[in-house]
């Protein structure tokens, strides 16, 4: 076996490995933001499952709802469901709604660290 080949990955790995912890850590400022923002516990954001509750809660949706998640093809409706309930608990529309499916980690950081105000709506 040729050991260059075997040693020229390992760079590679090395950056990608950065790049991850790089967006993971963005993602968890993001979320830490909005979550304080919403008036949880900005730590919850590291917390699995559990920052899935607080987003449901901040979203004005049932709690039971986290069970929905574990249901194939229900928990793409539910979760859509959760991102609309949030958007327009900030006071935001539909644009926000497809930035946050399709771009999350920036509109997350938008609705933290933006002039959104988090108002629960009851519906």
């Amino acid at each position: 076996m040729n050991e260059e080949y075997a040693t020229s990955a390992v760079p590679a790995a090395t950056g990608i490995l950065i790049l991850e912890l790089v967006l993971l850590v963005i993602i968890v400022i993001g979320l830490w933001k909005l979550f304080s923002k919403a008036g949880k516990p900005g730590w919850a954001s590291i917390v699995p499952i559990y920052n899935t509750i607080v987003m449901i809660d901040i979203a004005g949706k049932p709690l039971w709802w986290i069970l929905l998640l574990f249901i194939p093809v229900v928990n793409i409706v539910v979760s859509i469901l959760i991102t609309i309930g949030i958007a327009k608990n900030f006071g935001r529309g539909t644009g926000t709604v497809l930035g946050l499916i399709f771009l999350p980690i920036i509109f997350m950081l938008i609705l933290g660290f933006g002039s959104a105000e988090y108002k629960r709506i009851e519906e």
